[in-house]
């Protein structure tokens, strides 16, 4: 058994990773931090385009993204890719493998992304006698049912600039949890991947993109993104008129 001293000043701990207030149980005891900490596996980063898991792939663990970003689609019957989601650092993917035992989304990351595998059946065994990690868990698996919901409602009645909009104050809020800005990011998705993943072509969203900019809304540079005017953008998801 590794000693526990050694374990935390491991740089990649649980502990001693700033995301960690955002995938595990705050009220996790050292001894319970440890114990969790001993299931999570830690390889080396992947590196863009290259695969966590495949459709259809037997579901073992969930993962929680350490650093860098990764992108789920699934194909549809025509055999389009279709996006499902984007997460980012402190967020868990891999839920979707939970009802079949097989995953349904391939998962691949953006750029180069370090995760934590988390194998399901130990994070089930732990959760237990740690009650605080089975709560957990449902809160986190209701959090991907409800972004499922958004992502429904978004696609099914918004304008082209509230779903564009929508995306943006989405990234914007997700990064102030992870106490980074919510004004300047860099978006790690192509503006291909957010076309398709809002249902729209890439020549709409490069078109949203110029007339936000436009508008005063934002500036943008490629991937590069400064939100000017948040109370506009949130405006403008409730009443897209604003944006004419």
């Amino acid at each position: 058994m590794k000693n526990i001293e050694n374990v935390y000043n491991n740089p990649v701990s649980c502990r001693d990773c700033r995301m960690s207030s955002l995938c595990i149980p705050l009220s996790l005891r050292s001894e319970e931090l440890y114990k969790l900490d001993q299931v999570i596996q830690r390889g080396s980063p992947f590196q863009a385009r290259q695969a966590v898991f495949n459709s259809a792939d037997k579901f073992t663990a969930v993962y929680a993204v350490r650093s860098g970003s990764i992108k789920s689609f699934c194909i549809d019957n025509d055999g389009r890719e279709q996006v499902t989601g984007f997460y980012l650092p402190g967020e868990i993917f891999g839920w979707d493998g939970l009802a079949e035992g097989l995953y349904q989304n391939t998962a691949i990351a953006m750029e180069t992304t370090s995760v934590c595998e988390i194998p399901y059946s130990q994070l089930e065994l732990l959760s237990t006698t740690i009650p605080s990690i089975h709560k957990h868990m449902m809160k986190l698996i209701g959090r991907e049912i409800t972004a499922d919901q958004k992502l429904i409602a978004l696609l099914a009645g918004n304008t082209a600039h509230q779903r564009l909009a929508s995306l943006l104050m989405s990234i914007s809020a997700r990064l102030a949890q992870q106490k980074l800005s919510p004004t300047r990011f860099r978006l790690p998705m192509s503006r291909s991947e957010i076309s398709n993943y809002l249902g729209l072509t890439v020549e709409t969203v490069s078109r949203g993109f110029s007339h936000f900019q436009k508008k005063g809304y934002l500036i943008v540079n490629k991937k590069e993104v400064e939100l000017v005017d948040i109370p506009g953008l949130e405006l403008l998801i409730s009443n897209p008129e604003e944006c004419e």
